[in-house]
C-alpha cells in the first residue's frame, strides 16, 4: 500500500547571488530581475511554484536585492496612473506579481553556497518537506516538472531531485547522479551524487538541474556539512549523505526531465531563451519569427 506523506506547500528560491557573469548589467540590478522578453526571470520561477500548488514562497536574498521585494509588492502610484488612463491590460500585468503567492524574504548575510542558502530557510520551513527552485533554470509551463516531483515526494517520501541528460563533455558543469531504475519510467533512485565531476569519472550523464523537493532532514546534515567544492557548502554533498543512508531522511529519487528548459544563467543561453519564448508568444511570435527568418537568411548570404 502506498504511504501518504505531508502535503507540500512551501517553496524556497535562493536569490542571493551576485550575478557576476552579467556585469555590468547586474551592478545595480539583481540578475533575477533581468527581463526574459517582458517579464523578469524570477517571476517565471514563482509562477512555476504556484502552478505546482506551492503558495508560500520564501526568497533567500542578499544586499542590493530590494527590487525583488518591490516587484512582488503593490505599486499604488503606478496602479492609480494606469487606472486613470483606463489601461486595464497593463494594470493587470502590474498587479499580477503581487497576487501570485504569499511572499517572504530572508537575507543570506554571508553567501557561502547553495547549501548555506537552503539552510537559511530552516526557521521558515520547519519540519515539513519543501521545494527549492533555482532562478537560472526556467521550465516551460507546458512541461510541468515540479508538479511531478511533488507528486513523487508525497507518494514515496524522502527527497526528489530533477535530472536531465547532458552531453558527457558538459557533465563537469553540473552535479551528477548515479541511479538505478524504479517502476516509473521517468523516475530513478539515486545511489550516489558527485558535484561537478571530471567527465572521465562521472557515474552517468544525468545532471542535476535547479529543482529539488527536500525532506527537512537535509537541514541537520547541512549544519554539519563542511565547505566543499569552491569552498562553499554544497547542497549536493548533503543529498549524497541522504542517498547513502535512507534512515536519516528517506531515499533520494530523481525525475528525469525531457521537456523544455531555458538556462538564463549563461549569457548565450539567456539570449536563446528570450528568442525561443518570444517566438512562441501569440502576440509577438508571428512578426518576430518573420523578422528572424529574414535576418538569418541575410546573415547567411
Amino acid at each position: 500500500m502506498t504511504q501518504s506523506h505531508p502535503r507540500i506547500s512551501k517553496a524556497v528560491i535562493p536569490a542571493a547571488g551576485l550575478g557576476t557573469r552579467f556585469l555590468p548589467a547586474t551592478k545595480a540590478t539583481p540578475k533575477e530581475m533581468l527581463p526574459v522578453v517582458d517579464k523578469p526571470a524570477i517571476q517565471y520561477v514563482v509562477e512555476e511554484a504556484v502552478s505546482a500548488g506551492l503558495s508560500d514562497v520564501l526568497m533567500i536574498t542578499g544586499r542590493n536585492k530590494r527590487p525583488l521585494e518591490d516587484h512582488f509588492d503593490r505599486n499604488y502610484e503606478l496602479e492609480e496612473a494606469l487606472k486613470t488612463k483606463g489601461d486595464a491590460g497593463r494594470l493587470a500585468k502590474v498587479q499580477e506579481p503581487s497576487d501570485l503567492a504569499t511572499m517572504h524574504y530572508v537575507r543570506q548575510g554571508d553567501p557561502r553556497g547553495l547549501g548555506h542558502a537552503v539552510l537559511c530557510a530552516a526557521p521558515h520551513v520547519g519540519n515539513q518537506p519543501f521545494a527549492v527552485l533555482l532562478g537560472d533554470d526556467l521550465i516551460d509551463p507546458r512541461d510541468p516538472l515540479l508538479a511531478r516531483m511533488v507528486e513523487i515526494q508525497e507518494r514515496e517520501g524522502g527527497s526528489v531531485i530533477a535530472l536531465m541528460e547532458v552531453d558527457p563533455s558538459q557533465i563537469h558543469l553540473y552535479g551528477c547522479a548515479a541511479v538505478e531504475p524504479t517502476g516509473d519510467g521517468d523516475v530513478v533512485k539515486v545511489t550516489k551524487l558527485v558535484e561537478k565531476p571530471d567527465p572521465s569519472e562521472a557515474p552517468s550523464n544525468l545532471a542535476i538541474i535547479g529543482r529539488y523537493v527536500l525532506d527537512p532532514a537535509v537541514f541537520g546534515i547541512l549544519r554539519e556539512t563542511e565547505p566543499g567544492r569552491g569552498n562553499e557548502i554544497q547542497l549536493t554533498d548533503a543529498l549524497e549523505k541522504l542517498a547513502e543512508d535512507e534512515k536519516i531522511g528517506g531515499p533520494v529519487y530523481g525525475v528525469v526531465f525531457k521537456g523544455r528548459r531555458y538556462d538564463t544563467g549563461d549569457r548565450g543561453d539567456y539570449l536563446r531563451a528570450i528568442v525561443r519564448l518570444a517566438c512562441e508568444r501569440e502576440d509577438l511570435g508571428p512578426e518576430f519569427r518573420s523578422w528572424l527568418r529574414s535576418y538569418v537568411t541575410q546573415e547567411m548570404m
